[in-house]
């Protein structure tokens, strides 16, 4: 077999059969080609939705719910409907205690005021929290520190500002670290400087201890709402409701009442995306695999009837002593050769396509396909396929080559 491949009369066979049929070798060619070509481009470009969409929510813990308090929509022991439910820190306490799942809960209270240094100033919220925020929803810090357990015991008057804030407040290249603020006619020291994310839900806050802002903004113990973020593999959308039963039960409210208390189950929306995405990877190589198929089905459809014009040949070649195993190998060679070559062109092409999306779509603030890629094992696993196919198929028509007889052959001739 080896000697047979690398035997210089084969190639130069096979060489011929090529030349002569130049127009149905490109087209078969071309229909291999495009079937690679389609799964990388389309595997390339789920990935990069895959990228982008885990660039959006990288600042989160996935596994969280955003709760809140609103109004009542049933009267309920003798509270009239439409009662005004507030969340408290006492809540907080209770739900610790009570779900053993939590992994995170960070209570939240914002207000918005104008922040001035010096001459300059903007509107900024600003948002009273503990430093388990930077779990729940990590802060890419530019200068400085987040809050920490001593600014929360201290009720220290320090505040991590947003890199808007800083472009704002500061002189270019100015260090902001250890300078003074003022909000609400209140100094502020500065303590860190972030770079807000891909999905700011605070929008250009600036972040004080929540101890801080109870006492300035005299919020007794009350909140604005929570995150709660569950240990993983637990069900968050369970531990949603369990969570809202609780505070039903805390604040005295009918337990079918579905309007006081608020939510965003943001592990429910990721998942639905990320259902999304599993199933466009599905049909992608679903589409990917079909298009080969259909490709390779092609080059054996031409070798049938290569080998049908080259009756002839075939006879001649068997009168002068060649084997039917001799006769097999060279078309089956002849289909692993056009299959291995519209595969490279196919991926070279492919990539070239994914190197375009990521220069157009892949860049600037608010990409659309981000870093959009195949992993070479991918690559080769589906080139692998290709050939395997393209060999597979090419018996077909090397078994109809083996069944033409020398005599018939001629005399057919």
């Amino acid at each position: 077999m080896f000697k047979f491949l690398f035997d210089s009369d084969t190639w130069q066979e096979i060489y011929g059969g090529i030349r002569k049929n130049k127009t149905r070798t490109i087209i078969t060619i071309i229909g291999v080609l495009w079937g690679i070509f389609l799964l990388v481009v389309l595997l390339g470009a789920a990935r990069g939705m895959e990228n982008n969409f885990k660039n959006l929510f990288g600042d989160f813990a996935t596994n969280s719910v955003f709760m809140w308090a609103q109004r009542t929509d049933k009267p309920f022991k003798g509270f009239q409907e439409g009662r005004r439910i507030r969340l408290t820190t006492k809540d907080i306490e209770v739900l610790k205690s009570e779900f053993k799942d939590i992994k995170y809960l960070a209570p939240r209270s914002q207000t918005s005021t104008n922040i001035i240094n010096g001459f300059k100033t903007g509107e900024f919220s600003i948002s009273g929290d503990y430093p388990v925020l930077d779990k729940v929803q990590k802060k890419d810090l530019i200068y400085g520190r987040f809050i920490n357990e001593n600014d929360i015991t201290n009720k220290s008057k320090v505040i991590v500002i947003e890199e808007t804030a800083y472009k704002q407040l500061f002189e270019k290249n100015e260090f902001p670290i250890g300078q003074y603020v003022i909000a609400d006619n209140i100094n502020y020291k500065v303590v860190g400087v972030y770079k807000r994310g891909n999905i700011g839900i605070d929008g250009d806050a600036a972040y004080i201890p929540f101890t801080t802002f109870q006492q300035i903004y005299n919020r007794g113990n009350y909140i604005d709402w929570m995150m709660v973020t569950g240990d993983t593999g637990v069900d968050i959308k369970q531990l949603e409701s369990d969570i809202k039963l609780t505070l039903k039960n805390l604040h005295k409210v009918d337990p079918e009442d579905n309007r006081a208390f608020g939510s965003f189950n943001l592990a429910v929306q990721i998942n639905k995306v990320t259902g999304f995405l599993t199933g466009m990877q599905f049909l992608t190589w679903f589409v990917g695999i079909a298009t080969l198929i259909a490709g390779v089905f092609a080059i054996g459809n031409i070798l049938l009837i290569t080998v049908k014009e080259r009756t002839k040949e075939i006879g001649i070649r068997r009168a002068l002593g060649a084997t039917p195993i001799e006769i097999r190998q060279q078309v089956v060679l002849e289909s692993v050769f056009l299959t291995t070559v519209a595969g490279m062109l196919g991926i070279v092409f492919g990539g070239l396509i994914l190197f375009l999306i990521d220069t157009t779509l892949g860049s600037g603030p608010d990409p659309t396909l981000l870093n959009p890629t195949v992993n070479i094992p991918i690559i080769l696993f589906a080139f692998f396929i290709l050939v395997v196919l393209g060999t597979l198929i090419g018996l077909i028509p090397a078994y109809m080559a083996t069944l033409v007889k020398p005599i018939e052959a001629l005399r057919e001739e």
